[in-house]
């Protein structure tokens, strides 16, 4: 299970447990330690970036937090009322190794969801889709299996209400060779062959009766906005959603080939390519899942700063969504609702509180855990970083209430803003 399902999340903001995210890999692979880490003894510590004044204590978060996890590269943005107050990476590796910088790409697993809603979102604001509209009929699904497939709509596919239940059935996102072994296809297995396997099952849940975090959902999710627009997902959402917000470094990822810049990962667990049959053993993160085909649930790579930017789209007064859309994105769903008060909205994790609401966001791959974070008083942030925890490392969940911590301590924020050093 990915880190947050076993974590207390936000404690210093009221926050409650959250759903296992991206948690299809957890126990993946059965090789040993990949050794690409240096000992901590070899190891030094250095920062990049910008910071403006005050915020030391940032800094001093990610130093202890990453030095106890032996966490090679790491990356924080703290915005406050809309401008950025610190970008920085974060390196502690034996000299000579990769240095994070701000602007160094990162995965971001499963936050590329909220990214995903929002272009579902416009759409439906632009008059393009509707939340009744039903998956099966947009993207021709058979319903043979289960007729009740009929009854996904846009609206349960966003809240995760669409009846898929990786804890009772297993992900399909991580199922390659059994999908390549059922329908007859060689590795690697395309978005179509995923879907027609999972179409061919029975439901776990009627839809809109039980909460179920679904990655398979956010995969058709992605198929329909392709099928509305005419455009591939990536496109649609980087000029839609990210290019009027200045944000031009996100991209999608891919499996075994590293875009610029872009950080490595690190895991302890090897497993078999999924790209072919040869059965070959590979470290996790550079093959044995498919992160090409994860694309709308958790295949973007971002730049915390980038994450911190996108975020202030739900600030409202952007061009991306009026205010009636965010309101959309943030309302209770049919079914759902924790008994401590939070649930999942559109895209978003939301706990109402006193004087709005706080909405948050994390994601978990092998090699990668992020975190970002809206609070009701108009700070957000986003972490990320290039492992997870594994086996008895200690915590990475942990980050949230440190963070929150950092944050409160700040007695004086400064009033600068970074925004134009970076966008």
């Amino acid at each position: 299970m990915a880190e947050l399902s076993r974590r207390n999340f936000g404690k210093a903001a009221g926050l409650v447990a959250a759903p296992a995210l991206l948690a299809g890999c957890a126990s993946g692979g059965s090789g040993t330690s990949r050794t690409a880490r240096a000992a901590a003894a070899a190891r030094t510590w250095g920062v990049t970036g910008k910071a403006l004044a005050g915020l030391g204590g940032f800094d001093a978060t990610l130093k202890s937090f990453m030095q106890a996890r032996a966490i090679p590269c790491g990356q924080l943005a703290v915005v406050r009322k809309g401008k950025l107050v610190l970008s920085r990476g974060y390196t502690y590796a034996e000299d000579g190794a990769f240095k994070t910088q701000p602007t160094s790409p990162f995965r971001i697993a499963s936050i590329s969801k909220p990214v995903t809603a929002t272009a579902v979102l416009r759409l439906v604001q632009d008059g393009k889709l509707k939340l009744t509209d039903r998956a099966a009929t947009l993207l021709g699904l058979s319903t043979t299996a289960d007729p009740r497939l009929k009854d996904v709509t846009v609206l349960r596919l966003l809240q995760h209400l669409g009846g898929w239940d990786s804890g009772v059935s297993p992900d399909p996102m991580f199922r390659d060779a059994a999908i390549a072994k059922e329908l007859g296809v060689a590795l690697p297995v395309s978005q179509a062959n995923i879907m027609k396997y999972a179409s061919a099952r029975v439901l776990d849940h009627a839809p809109g009766t039980q909460y179920a975090y679904s990655n398979y959902g956010y995969l058709l999710l992605g198929r329909i906005i392709e099928k509305v627009t005419g455009k591939k997902y990536e496109d649609y959402v980087r000029q839609t959603v990210l290019a009027p917000r200045g944000i031009t470094r996100m991209r999608l990822g891919k499996s075994r080939t590293k875009a610029t810049g872009e950080v490595p990962y690190y895991s302890t667990y090897t497993g078999a390519t999924v790209f072919d049959n040869s059965g070959t053993k590979v470290p996790f993160p550079d093959g044995a899942f498919n992160l090409e085909n994860m694309d709308a649930h958790g295949g973007w790579l971002a730049t915390a700063m980038d994450l911190t930017r996108f975020a202030g789209v739900y600030d409202g007064g952007t061009s991306v969504l009026t205010s009636a859309s965010v309101s959309r994105a943030f309302a209770k769903p049919e079914t759902g609702v924790n008994a401590d008060g939070w649930y999942y909205g559109c895209g978003w994790q939301v706990r109402p509180v006193t004087g709005g609401r706080n909405t948050w966001h994390n994601g978990s791959l092998a090699g990668t855990y992020t975190l970002l974070v809206r609070r009701y008083d108009g700070l957000s942030w986003a972490v990320l970083f290039d492992q997870r925890q594994e086996g008895a490392a200690a915590s990475y969940g942990d980050i949230d209430s440190l963070l929150h911590k950092a944050a409160n301590a700040v007695t004086t924020w400064p009033t600068g803003d970074l925004t134009s050093t970076y966008f």
